[in-house]
C-alpha cells in the first residue's frame, strides 16, 4: 500500500485496484458504448494541474475525453475554494446538469476539489443538488476509482472526504491528461503552513508535503523528451519546497537540479510568498539559463497594519527589499504580483500606502481583487467598516494607476529582440502568438503555424497595452 512516505499508483492498492475492476468490466457497464468523460478545473494552475491528473486516471480507466458537456457519461467538475465567484460559477453550472441528468438517466454527476473540503458547502451540494452523485475532496485521486467503481457496478451514491494533514499521502505516477502539448504543469509540493488570514487554502489543502526532488525531475526529464517546452513549477508557496523531506534540498537547489537537464525548454513557478523569498533564489533565477526571468510576489497590501492583520509575516520594507534586489541582479525581469482591496477595516491611508508601493514598484501585471470573505478564516469574523462603494471605488483608482505603469513598460521594449516561444496561430489574422521569458504576449505579423513550438527571436515593432507586436529577425 505504501512506500515510505508516497503511495505509488503503479503498485497493488485501492487506487489501482479499482481502475482495473473498471478497465476489465468498461463494456460490461457501457454493452460496448465508447463512453466520454468532462473534466472541468475552477481557479488556479494547481487546481488545472490536479483536474489534468483527474481526466488522465479517467482515460486510463478506457473512458475518452470530451470538451462537449451533452456527449459526457460523466461529468466531473474540480473546484477551487479561494473565492466566492469561484464557487458561485461552480453552482450556477452545477444547476445546468440537472436536464441533463433527466435525458440521460445513466449520467454520473461528480463535484471534487477544494470547494467540498468545507461543511458549508458540502451540505448546501446535498441538499440543492440532489442528482450530483459523487463529492470528493482535495484528495480525489485517492478515492475516485473507488467511488467511480461502486457507482457503476452497484449505483451508490457517495460522499467521501478524507481527513488532510501533513503526513497525507502524495500519490506518484498519476496518469496525466494534458490538452496542451507545449506547456505543462507540474506540482512540486502540496498545502499551506501559512494561514494568512484570509485564506481558507491551508484548511482545504492541508499543510505543506513536498514531493520527493527524484520524482520531479524524473517528471520533467519526460516532458522535454515528449517536445514540451515551458515546465510550470506549482505549488502555494514554492519558497518553501524542501520542509520535511529526509533529502536536504530547498527550492533554489531544485531549480538549479531541473536548470541542469539536457534539452531546449524554459521554467516557470508560481506561486511565491515573498516571507521566504531569499536572495539566494533571486541569484538562482538570474544565474540559470532556462529559469524564465519573471518572479510572482504577492505584495497583498502596501500597509503594514493590513499586512499584520493579514497574518502575512513580512513588513512593505522588507518586500519593497526584494523588488529591489531583483531590479538590480535580474534587469530584464517581470514581476508580477496579488494585491487585496478593501481588506477589512482598509482605511483611506492604508490604500494609500498601497498605491505608493505599487508607483514605487512598477509591476508589469497586477492581480488585484477586492477582498472575498472565506468561512472559516480568521479575517471572516472581523467587522468591516469599509463601503461596497469604497472598495469599488479603490479598485477602479488602483486601476487606473496601474494602466499608465503598463502602458509606459509596454513601450520600453519598441525596438528590443526577445526571445518568444510561440504557443499560438491566430487563424482570423493569421499570424502567431507567443511570450518571452518575462511572460509577455507578443503577437508575431509574419509567423505562420509551422513555429508553434518553436523558439524564435522577435524585434519588437510596436506596442499595445496587453500586447506587444513585432517581427522575426
Amino acid at each position: 500500500m505504501s512506500n515510505g512516505k508516497f503511495k505509488i499508483y503503479d503498485k497493488l492498492n485501492d487506487v489501482t485496484h479499482y481502475t482495473e475492476l473498471i478497465k476489465d468490466n468498461f463494456s460490461v457497464f457501457y454493452k460496448d458504448k465508447k463512453a466520454k468523460v468532462y473534466v472541468h478545473s475552477y481557479g488556479c494552475l494547481q487546481s488545472v494541474s490536479d483536474g489534468e491528473k483527474l481526466k488522465g486516471i479517467l482515460v486510463d480507466m478506457g473512458y475518452i475525453a470530451t470538451d462537449v458537456l451533452e456527449e459526457a457519461d460523466v461529468i466531473l467538475y474540480n473546484t477551487c475554494a479561494v473565492r466566492e465567484n469561484a464557487e458561485d460559477r461552480v453552482f450556477g453550472n452545477v444547476g445546468v446538469l440537472k436536464a441533463l441528468k433527466k435525458q440521460n438517466k445513466q449520467l454520473i454527476i461528480g463535484i471534487a476539489g477544494c470547494m467540498t473540503e468545507q461543511d458549508d458547502v458540502k451540505k448546501r451540494i446535498q441538499k440543492s443538488y440532489p442528482y450530483v452523485d459523487l463529492i470528493m475532496g482535495s484528495n480525489a485521486f485517492d478515492i475516485l476509482p473507488k467511488l467511480l467503481y461502486d457507482k457503476l457496478s452497484n449505483n451508490k451514491k457517495y460522499v467521501e472526504l478524507e481527513p488532510i494533514t501533513e503526513k497525507s499521502d502524495i500519490i506518484e505516477n498519476i496518469p496525466v491528461y494534458r490538452d496542451d502539448k507545449i506547456k505543462a504543469n507540474v506540482s512540486i509540493m502540496y498545502g499551506c503552513d501559512n494561514f494568512c488570514s484570509y485564506c481558507i487554502v491551508p484548511y482545504v489543502r492541508g499543510r505543506e508535503r513536498s514531493r520527493a526532488s527524484s520524482e520531479i525531475l524524473e517528471e520533467i526529464e519526460n516532458l522535454v523528451k515528449q517536445g514540451y517546452k515551458e515546465i510550470m513549477l506549482l505549488g502555494e508557496n514554492v519558497n518553501s519546497y524542501g520542509k520535511g523531506l529526509e533529502n536536504d534540498i530547498d527550492f533554489p537547489t531544485l531549480l538549479k537540479k531541473i536548470n541542469a537537464i539536457k534539452g531546449e525548454f524554459w521554467v516557470r513557478f508560481m506561486s511565491s510568498h515573498p516571507k521566504d523569498c531569499s536572495k539566494e533564489l533571486i541569484d538562482t533565477v538570474a544565474a540559470c539559463d532556462k529559469i524564465e526571468k519573471h518572479i510572482h510576489l504577492p505584495m497583498q497590501s502596501g500597509s503594514n497594519s493590513i499586512l499584520k492583520v493579514m497574518n502575512r509575516k513580512y513588513t512593505i520594507e522588507h518586500f519593497m527589499s526584494l523588488v529591489d534586489y531583483v531590479k538590480e541582479k535580474i534587469p530584464n525581469a517581470t514581476l508580477s504580483t496579488d494585491i487585496i482591496v478593501g481588506f477589512p477595516n482598509e482605511t483611506r491611508e492604508d490604500f494609500e500606502d498601497t498605491l505608493s508601493a505599487l508607483r514605487k514598484a512598477r509591476f508589469d501585471t497586477v492581480f488585484s481583487f477586492i477582498y472575498s470573505k472565506r468561512t472559516g478564516t480568521v479575517a471572516a469574523k472581523l467587522d468591516d467598516s469599509v463601503t461596497d462603494k469604497e472598495k469599488s471605488d479603490r479598485m477602479c483608482e488602483l486601476l487606473s494607476i496601474q494602466n499608465e505603469i503598463i502602458v509606459e513598460k509596454m513601450q520600453s521594449y519598441v525596438d528590443k529582440t526577445l526571445r518568444v516561444l510561440v504557443d499560438t496561430y491566430n487563424t482570423e489574422r493569421n499570424s502567431v502568438l507567443g511570450r518571452d521569458s518575462g511572460g509577455i504576449l507578443i503577437e508575431i505579423e509574419n509567423g505562420d503555424k509551422t513555429l508553434k513550438g518553436r523558439f524564435v527571436d522577435v524585434l519588437i515593432t510596436s506596442a499595445k497595452r496587453t500586447l506587444l507586436l513585432g517581427k522575426i529577425v
